[in-house]
């Protein structure tokens, strides 16, 4: 598995521990429809740190916490 294909299984993760939909996570985060669903299905090769950083926002938390699991400590 990739590190975008992780960052897109996360973030659905959080959708589903948050009962949010990629539309309400859309409006709180300020981050296009297109452009979370470029990173879920993997249209999106590399997003950006800002993109990520106004994700986290829209889930309330930091990078930190966002990268901050089991999948992605083999990186840090």
């Amino acid at each position: 598995m990739d590190i975008v294909e992780m960052i897109g299984n996360r973030i659905l993760h959080l959708c589903r521990e948050k009962n949010m939909s990629i539309n309400k996570l859309s409006k709180k985060s300020g981050v296009s429809n297109t452009a979370i669903n470029g990173i879920l299905n993997q249209r999106t090769n590399n997003p950006r740190i800002l993109t990520i950083k106004r994700i986290c926002d829209g889930f309330d938390m930091t990078i930190k916490e966002f990268f901050d699991v089991k999948e992605f400590r083999k990186y840090m």
